[in-house]
């Protein structure tokens, strides 16, 4: 099913690719920033990476890839039904393929940022939260107490050294200076991507009391170290096995290192996929896990069985052909809209009816992808390849995933994603062991939910009793216009409320005091996969409910632990 043959000499092989190819990850990028004046006097990082980037060009000398005079198009032009009847409809033209133009995307590729102040640039918009080193404690602390309406915060990155050649991970986190850290949430981004892209989530996250963040480039991906991913060994599961734990050993040693015993844990795509990997291998270490449009949930029998053909249809085409503002302005309607509205008792056959109206269809998938997916030439190696045409080739996918954005916010999203890509392939190889053509996955998560926070933390002995889960809180977060089907969550939905139905069924009464499990399926409205960029005022509404939720719950806990033991 895989090949291990160089990219660079199969890209040789296809001279025609570059003209459809396409350009962006499976499922990520989404959220961002950039840079004003004020603000970047203040961004650095806590690594040599930081001081370096110093000597690179500012921003204005990049090429401006979304022009500040380009007009916005008017609603009746994205809602042809808004027309009279009998009038006239204007033709709304088709956004180019590739937007940057070459001369354009050259400059950019000789002048390019590097990925550390690219991705300043991005954080560069996040509010109020300031540096944590600069003036004295005092200074600072007073400065903030003027400018923070919602305590004194500070932001902070680093790069955490792991064990072993050539790992570690890129980490950005913002705590509340004064206060003790009772609760963390720790957000992963998804294929290729990177924490910049949560920008407009940090601030509005942090306004909690006791809450301290952590957002992590995987290995291999955003600025995090990229070694050689390599996959020893030989049976399909064994590979799948091996591929996740390429990924989930750093965030357990990453955990171990910042000394956390519980967290919640955010995933987005394929992070989503990740953080469930997570939960099953490393128990004992979650309060809830909130999966954002994670891929893998349902399963197709074409990419679970090595012995047949690979998947010929998905819904993946749509991350590089919706247009984001139209998912963000359009008119709701489709499978995941309908589920938004239907009421609880109908949400069951809402999610079974095949996909309809504005939900993305399947599509045929061409040939020469399913060739190089399973040859492992990902996306980004054509980014790079290309050369001086990266650019143009990756503003193909930023021109439509943040055409809903500011020029400002748009132009650092690019800036910063171009940057990304370009870099050494790492953590990008992992994609054909773990998912199939089309973003199917090899070990679906729709066959593994249910076990999520059900594991044995640590094995009865002659001295100890056995310690295991009691569930936990697991939230399922869509966009209406997603390409990810809400039917795969809603799935999951049922596997684990029967699982906790059969936990208070089966243990005994005081095991079904412990039981803390819950599930549930949300849908961002005016969103698509990247709801966290296409309605974050929504979407971080919905996670500081789930945050407040936790707080509440980690307390009872507490006060019981605490009765328990008089």
């Amino acid at each position: 099913m895989l090949k291990s043959t160089k990219p660079t000499s199969l890209l040789l092989r296809v001279p025609k690719l570059a003209s459809s190819v396409f350009v962006g990850s499976l499922s990520e990028r989404t959220g961002t920033t950039t840079r004003t004046k004020e603000s970047s006097s203040r961004m650095s990082t806590d690594t040599a990476s930081a001081s370096s980037s110093s000597s690179i060009p500012p921003p204005a000398t990049q090429p401006l890839l979304f022009p500040t005079h380009r007009k916005k198009t008017p609603l009746h032009r994205l809602h042809p039904q808004h027309h009279a009847e009998g009038a006239p409809r204007k033709h709304t033209p088709k956004m180019m393929a590739f937007p940057l133009g070459y001369k354009e995307a050259a400059h950019q590729w000789w002048t390019s940022l590097s990925s550390r102040q690219a991705e300043q640039n991005v954080l560069s918009f996040i509010p109020h939260v300031r540096e944590a080193t600069g003036p004295s404690v005092g200074a600072r602390l007073l400065d903030l107490a003027n400018s923070d309406p919602f305590g004194q915060r500070v932001w902070r990155s680093s790069m955490v050294q792991l064990s072993g050649k050539n790992r570690a991970l890129n980490e950005f986190s913002i705590e509340r200076e004064g206060e003790d850290v009772d609760n963390t949430l720790v957000m992963l981004h998804g294929y290729g991507a990177g924490l910049g892209f949560f920008y407009k989530n940090f601030e509005p996250l942090t306004r909690l009391p006791g809450w301290k963040l952590y957002a992590l480039d995987m290995l291999g991906m955003g600025n995090s170290s990229r070694p050689s991913f390599k996959v020893h060994a030989k049976t399909q599961k064994e590979k799948i096995a091996e591929a996740e734990s390429w990924f989930i050993d750093a965030l357990e040693e990453w955990r171990k290192i910042r000394k956390l015993e519980k967290f919640t844990l955010m995933g987005h795509s394929m992070g989503g996929y990740l953080a469930v990997s997570y939960a099953l291998k490393y128990p004992g270490h979650l309060n809830k896990l909130i999966l954002v449009s994670p891929v893998g949930i349902p399963e197709d029998p074409w990419a679970v069985n090595a012995a047949m053909p690979e998947p010929e249809t998905s819904t993946m085409a749509a991350e590089f052909t919706q247009d984001q503002e139209s998912i963000v302005h359009q008119t709701p309607a489709g499978q995941n809209a309908e589920y938004v509205n239907a009421e609880t008792k109908d949400k069951k056959s809402v999610a079974s009816q095949p996909n309809n109206s504005t939900t993305p269809p399947k599509r045929p998938l061409p040939g020469w992808l399913v060739w190089l997916w399973d040859a492992n030439v990902s996306p980004f190696s054509i980014v790079r390849f290309a050369g001086p045409l990266g650019p143009r080739f990756v503003s193909g996918w930023t021109a439509r995933r943040f055409n809903h954005l500011p020029s400002a916010e748009k132009q650092a999203l690019h800036d910063y994603s171009y940057a990304l890509f370009r870099q050494r392939g790492s953590g990008e190889y992992a994609l054909p062991y773990l998912l199939a053509p089309g973003a199917y996955a090899r070990s679906p998560v729709i066959n593994r939910i249910q076990d999520v926070g059900r594991q044995i933390i640590s094995p009865k002995t002659d001295a100890t009793p056995e310690v295991k889960e009691h569930g936990f809180p697991i939230v399922f977060m869509y966009g209406e216009n997603d390409w990810m089907d809400v039917a795969g969550g809603y799935a999951a939905e049922e596997k684990i409320k029967k699982r906790i139905e059969k936990a208070l069924m089966e243990e005994g009464e005081d095991t079904r005091e412990k039981e803390n499990g819950s599930v549930k399926v949300v849908v961002v409205r005016k969103a698509g996969h990247h709801l966290y960029v296409d309605n974050p005022e929504e979407f971080n509404e919905v996670v500081r409910r789930e945050l407040k939720e936790t707080t509440v719950m980690e307390k009872r806990r507490t006060n019981q632990e605490q009765w328990g033991s008089k």
